[in-house]
């Protein structure tokens, strides 16, 4: 299938430049999924991605109490859940997943039309993602509407001069537009310290944007009726996540750099990092 341009529209018909980047757990949605961990008797013990975030950085490092255990380190391929043998698994858990405070954010990005990234540090097929987002619209989970994503996306052929798609093929052609970058996929270090494997999705993300927001304003340029209304402008990007250190590691290497802005969703709100 033929991908095309596809972009957030302004008021006045055209793209309006404007891309969101998102952690998965706890900021997207709140999944069921846990982190394996053993105790000082060798038992294993889930733990929530939530209260990960917390301890990551003493596990393996000091022994800590943990719902009346005291934890000792990682159990055998404790990130079992998150990786290749967990897709199936995770198809499921995100349709029984809570929303979770940047779900607002992925809503109007998604019946905006808007190119977005998933940058988490699960380790899942990215085609998994995908799919997951593909359940979430056609099936307008939780304010997602297909209808207004439908409505949106043929906005863009009178700018793209984009063929005619049946309605799940214009969905299709969507997603294949987006992100998905699951960091531990085919890393085994990825998903205990992300931070960096962050900051290289996100730079990778930058430049496809800013690729695709150069083509968009050549387009502009060869439609006389729109060029003057579709100011050259960067483009804009937000990137939400609940783990600081992630925040703080993109805030750090981005900083004076890009026109990327930080919120974190630490604690269940968003707010500006």
């Amino acid at each position: 299938m033929k991908k095309e341009f596809k972009e957030g529209i302004t008021k006045q018909g055209t793209p309006d430049l404007k891309y969101y980047a998102f952690d998965w757990d706890d900021n997207i949605v709140h999944m069921p999924t846990k982190i394996i961990l053993e105790d000082e008797n060798g038992e294993e013990v889930p733990m929530s991605t939530e209260d990960f975030a917390l301890y990551r950085e003493k596990i393996g490092r000091e022994n800590f109490d943990y719902e009346g255990q005291t934890i000792v380190g990682y159990a055998e391929n404790p990130f079992r859940n998150f990786r290749v043998e967990g897709d199936d698994d995770f198809l499921v858990d995100a349709m029984r997943a809570k929303t979770g405070p940047a779900w607002p954010d992925f809503v109007e990005a998604i019946n905006n039309g808007s190119i977005f990234a998933i940058i988490t540090a699960r380790g899942h097929r990215p085609d998994t993602l995908k799919e997951g987002v593909y359940n979430y619209i056609i099936n307008n989970f939780e304010g997602i509407n297909k209808n207004k994503l439908i409505k949106n996306l043929k906005k863009y052929r009178d700018f793209v001069g984009e063929e005619e798609m049946t309605d799940d093929q214009l969905i299709r052609s969507y997603l294949e537009l987006n992100r998905y970058n699951p960091v531990s996929f085919g890393d085994t270090t990825g998903a205990s310290n992300p931070e960096e494997a962050k900051v290289k999705a996100m730079e990778n993300f930058i430049y496809y944007v800013k690729s695709m927001a150069s083509l968009l304003k050549g387009k502009a340029v060869l439609k006389k009726d729109i060029a003057n209304k579709f100011l050259p402008v960067e483009p804009q990007i937000g990137f939400s996540d609940d783990d600081l250190k992630n925040l703080e590691a993109i805030k750090t290497h981005f900083k004076d750099k890009e026109n990327v802005q930080t919120y974190s969703t630490a604690g269940g709100t968003k707010k500006k990092y």
